[in-house]
C-alpha cells in the first residue's frame, strides 16, 4: 500500500522481520498489534505488505492472488473489524489437486473449504468502484481449498490488526478445474469428507452472502493500493464451511456441486 503516516517504515519492516522469525521456529500466534503500534486497519496492510515482500523474496516467487477472510458477520464482530480481510497468495504455494502436504512443514494446519475464482481483467486504481458486472466479467470458478497456519492462536484473544498483518494466516491454495461460474454461483452446495466421512457441508451464499459479494470488496479494496488484483489472480472468497484442523495423516476430498472435487491428501 501508498505510505501513510502512522506506523513508521523502520518499525513496519521490524515488524515484518519479527513474522518471518515467528513463522520460522513455529512460535505461537498472540496478539502483537498493540505493542507494535499497530493502531488502524491502514498500518495492518503496511506491515502485511512488508511481510510479503519478504515471504515472496525468501520463496523466489511473486503473488499468484489473494485470499478473503472472515466473510462472517460474527467472526468480523468477534475480531473488532466490519469488513473482511485479505492476505496474498504466493504463487510458489499455489497447488492443482489432487495433493499432497505435510503437516509438519506448518505450525498448525488448517484447511478452509472455498469458491476459488480466477480473474479475467485488471481491476487498475479509478475514482469510481468496481461494479458486480465489471469485477466477474471473464471469471472463472472452482473449487479450492485453502491452507491457514494459525500457529495455535487462541482464538479468544483473536483480533483483527495482528491477523491482517500476519498476512491473514495464508500458507497457501489447492484449486480444483476451472470452468464458467453457473447461474447461481450462491446456491451451489458444497461438501467435506474426511476419509470418506462427511465432516462439513455448506452453500456459496456462506460467504457474505455470495461469494461475488466479498470479490467485489478485494477488487475495489486492493484498486486502493500499490499491487491491484490483476487478470489471472486466482481469488479465495471465503469459508463456506467450518475449518478443519487434521491431526492425523488423513485425506479430504471437496466437492462443489457440479464444478468439481478437490483431494488433499495430509501427511503427519
Amino acid at each position: 500500500m501508498a505510505a501513510q503516516p502512522g506506523l513508521d517504515k523502520a518499525r513496519t519492516e521490524v515488524t515484518a522481520l519479527m513474522l518471518m522469525e515467528a513463522h520460522d521456529i513455529g512460535e505461537q500466534f498472540l496478539p502483537f498489534a498493540k505493542e507494535r503500534g499497530i493502531n488502524d486497519v491502514d498500518a495492518a496492510y503496511r506491515v502485511q505488505d512488508a511481510y510479503a515482500r519478504r515471504l515472496m523474496a525468501a520463496g523466489n516467487t511473486q503473488p499468484g492472488g489473494f485470499k478473503i477472510g472472515l466473510t462472517t458477520k460474527k467472526m468480523q464482530e468477534m475480531c473488532g473489524i466490519d469488513s473482511p480481510v485479505s492476505g496474498y497468495v504466493a504463487a510458489n504455494r499455489i497447488y492443482t489437486a489432487p495433493a499432497s502436504v505435510d503437516a509438519m512443514e506448518y505450525t498448525h494446519l488448517g484447511l478452509e473449504f472455498e469458491v476459488a475464482v480466477k480473474l479475467g481483467r485488471d481491476f487498475p486504481f479509478r475514482a469510481t468502484p468496481y461494479t458486480q458486472g465489471e469485477v466477474t466479467q471473464g471469471i472463472l470458478v472452482a473449487p479450492g481449498v485453502e491452507l491457514v497456519d494459525d500457529r495455535n492462536c487462541d482464538y479468544a484473544t483473536l483480533e483483527a490488526l495482528s491477523l491482517i498483518a500476519d498476512n491473514s494466516w495464508n500458507a497457501g491454495i489447492v484449486v480444483g478445474q476451472w470452468q464458467e461460474p453457473p447461474a447461481d454461483l450462491g446456491a451451489v452446495e458444497g461438501v467435506v469428507q474426511r476419509d470418506g466421512q462427511e465432516v462439513g457441508r455448506g452453500f456459496g451464499r456462506d460467504a457474505l452472502g455470495h461469494p461475488y459479494i466479498p470479490l467485489i470488496w478485494l477488487a475495489n479494496f486492493r484498486a486502493r493500493t500499490d499491487r491491484p488484483l490483476k487478470q489471472g489472480d486466482i481469488v479465495m472468497t471465503g469459508s463456506l464451511i467450518r475449518t478443519n484442523f487434521p491431526t492425523e495423516a488423513c485425506k479430504y476430498r471437496y466437492e462443489l456441486a457440479g464444478l468439481g472435487t478437490v483431494e488433499v491428501d495430509v501427511q503427519f
